[in-house]
């Protein structure tokens, strides 16, 4: 009943972190089209009635703002510009540098050494996981997923002989979990080529 429940809580908050975010997004497209329709109301009246001109024109402005945000992102003072945003506001957040880390896995962004694929060492096992940080004194602190849910386990701080960092992309250590191990092997092959010379 624990193991059912626990899976229930488990696969709920996976599902919340996808459906929470996109409705808010929704919701904020929307507020933003209300907003500006009293902007665009004049240049509606040039369109044929038939035609819903202030929710398409408000659209319209509203995706040439988040073009011209994400232009000036591309830049690098609009880089630095959103950095010191993150760093002042969103930094302060609990967990959103380790969420952050997540996404940007996830998105195929390997320059952030958050969520590093390893092989750990617990007890007399080699167990799939995911480094989180390195401490000043050379210990990792490594998320051990729980499956098949990887957002879901346990968090340990281990010393550097038993965590073995893998070569292999972040989906691959993901779809292993999931898959309730199925493709270990691949993980344990990686391992063992990283220690013949």
């Amino acid at each position: 009943m624990k193991k059912i429940l626990e899976f229930t809580v488990s696969t709920l908050g996976a599902g919340v972190l996808i459906v929470v975010p996109a409705y808010l997004a929704g919701l904020l497209l929307l507020k933003a089209m209300k907003s500006l329709g009293t902007v665009v109301q004049p240049l509606s009246h040039l369109l044929p009635k038939w035609v819903p001109g202030e929710e398409i024109l408000s659209l319209l402005l509203v995706l040439c703002v988040c073009f011209l945000i994400g232009l000036a992102l591309i830049t690098h003072t609009g880089r630095l510009v959103l950095e010191r945003l993150e760093n002042s506001v969103t930094g302060r957040i609990p967990g959103y540098e380790v969420f952050r880390g997540l996404t940007q896995r996830l998105a195929g962004d390997i320059q952030d050494s958050t969520w590093k694929p390893a092989l750990v060492e617990i007890e007399e096992a080699l167990v799939p996981a995911f480094i989180i940080e390195e401490i000043e004194d050379g210990r990792f602190t490594v998320f051990v997923p729980s499956v098949p849910t990887p957002l879901a386990g346990a968090v340990y701080i281990l010393t550097p002989d038993r965590v073995h960092p893998l070569d292999v992309p972040f989906t691959q250590a993901i779809k292993t979990v999931s898959q309730w191990g199925s493709g270990s092997k691949g993980l344990v092959a990686t391992l063992e080529q990283k220690k013949t010379p």
